[in-house]
């Protein structure tokens, strides 16, 4: 234990990963969950890094896509998030898909168990003066989010993130659903990873009418104005764009055939297992701000779903985040409060992997410093560090939305080739370049084991 001590206020995933990467790099953690003193609307324990929206972290694939990348390179720092996800693998294709509550134990346990890492459990509702990582995500409680606009002078901005349903394996009808991966493609434990449920046209229609027609939850007037993200827009707000908008999107049957037909179907339903049993399977891409009672009456039209039982059904929640390009410097400090760093998707990332790759890069920026060394951030040719980039000065305040990692946010290759072959050679040059910051950065070691200044205040 040192006298080298960091706050950090949210057992999310990029709380957990900033307090164990902080740990690791020789500081002493304290991590604040208010969770079970205050619970939220959208996790069902009090776990730390509990999955509430999705159990998949989407492709693994380092090569060619931008988030399997991401994976490899939080893989190569010593990530705790991706080992404990490794280790709670789900067959998904060439995605990596957890089993959500395996996944949270893993997380919990090693964070518990860490000598340098202690646990609260409260409510923190101001700003502390103390070195600190705030990583409440996107369900920061009312009253420290009230402090941050204080600190910052602007309003947060908010989006609406919505939940998909899970369903009871052995309520689905395999007389009409299949199992097969898009393109006969394979995961690493190989078999066919998705549950398909095929619609003819005129089901489709029918379906589609219903969505647009189903009863919907309503929202309080002050939240009418806002946005959702373009990457988890719930199904009926995508079935709203255009009678075909599904069939190119979540319901789209490339790469796709009925085993008793031989064809392949005007549309399809995929289900991604959830968890390790098998037992309870995730409607992929149908997030959903539907009531209850219509979810159950429309998803029961989808073949093969007539009689399913669902373990959850979808839901919605708002998501804050902050005007990070204009609050934040490269190092994820607050300017006008440098003692505070802001991690995960409260900075205007999008998705898990993105918001523990922040708070990856959190723990690290704030143990370098406390150890009073020099961190450079991670080169802008890397995932991280376009990541980063992008959250610290890429964007404009005034237009910045919440981001994905992507190809599109590394600079390009000089005569850089075309397509997958592009992706190959970014990612190869990323790997190359996290090596090199890795080597001549502070590499945080294996456990092995700023002075407290200030305090920081929980409940009154």
């Amino acid at each position: 234990m040192t006298n080298k001590i960091l706050h950090i206020i949210g057992g999310g995933l990029a709380g957990s990963e900033a307090a164990w990467q902080a740990a690791q790099g020789g500081v002493s953690v304290v991590l604040y969950e208010m969770r079970p003193v205050r619970g939220t609307h959208a996790h069902v324990t009090d776990g730390l890094a509990e999955l509430v929206c999705s159990n998949s972290f989407r492709s693994d694939d380092r090569e060619n896509n931008a988030v399997g990348l991401l994976h490899e390179e939080m893989r190569r720092a010593g990530s705790l998030i991706l080992a404990s996800a490794d280790r709670s693998r789900l067959p998904a294709g060439g995605a990596l898909a957890v089993d959500r509550n395996g996944f949270s134990e893993a997380v919990t346990a090693a964070i518990a168990e860490h000598p340098d890492i202690e646990i609260r459990r409260e409510e923190i509702r101001a700003l502390p003066d103390a070195p600190t990582v705030i990583a409440t995500g996107p369900l920061t409680s009312e009253p420290l989010a009230e402090a941050v606009r204080a600190a910052t002078g602007e309003d947060a901005l908010a989006f609406f993130d919505a939940i998909a349903p899970v369903v009871y394996r052995e309520s689905i009808d395999f007389s009409v659903a299949w199992f097969q991966s898009r393109y006969d493609k394979h995961g690493p434990e190989g078999g066919a990873d998705y549950i398909n449920c095929p619609l003819d046209a005129d089901q489709y229609r029918a379906f589609v009418d219903a969505l647009l027609s189903g009863e919907k939850t309503d929202f309080k007037e002050w939240e009418s104005s806002t946005p959702y993200f373009e990457g988890c827009l719930p199904i009926e707000v995508m079935a709203a764009r255009g009678f075909d908008t599904l069939r190119f999107g979540p319901m789209k049957p490339v790469g796709l055939k009925d085993p008793r037909s031989e064809r392949r179907p005007h549309a399809v339903v995929q289900l991604r297992q959830d968890n390790a049993l098998g037992s309870l399977w995730n409607m992929v891409g149908f997030q959903t701000k539907l009531k209850h009672s219509e979810q159950t009456r429309i998803f029961r039209m989808i073949p093969s779903l007539e009689q399913a039982r669902f373990a959850r059904l979808g839901g919605l929640h708002r998501n804050t985040f902050i005007h990070s390009p204009r609050l934040l410097d490269t190092q994820l400090r607050l300017k006008s409060h440098p003692h505070l760093r802001f991690a995960g998707q409260i900075t205007g990332v999008e998705g898990y992997v993105e918001s523990a790759a922040i708070g990856l890069l959190a723990g690290r920026f704030a143990a370098a410093e406390l150890m009073n060394r020099e961190l450079a951030a991670p080169p802008a040719t890397t995932a991280l560090g376009a990541l980063l980039g992008h959250i610290t000065g890429g964007a404009a305040a005034e237009t910045f939305q919440p981001m994905n990692v992507n190809f599109g946010l590394l600079p390009d290759l000089p005569a850089a080739p075309r397509g997958r072959d592009r992706k190959k050679a970014l990612s190869a040059r990323a790997l190359h370049d996290l090596k090199l910051w890795l080597e001549n950065g502070e590499v945080i070691s294996p456990p092995g084991h700023q002075e407290h200044q200030g305090h920081i205040s929980g409940t009154p």
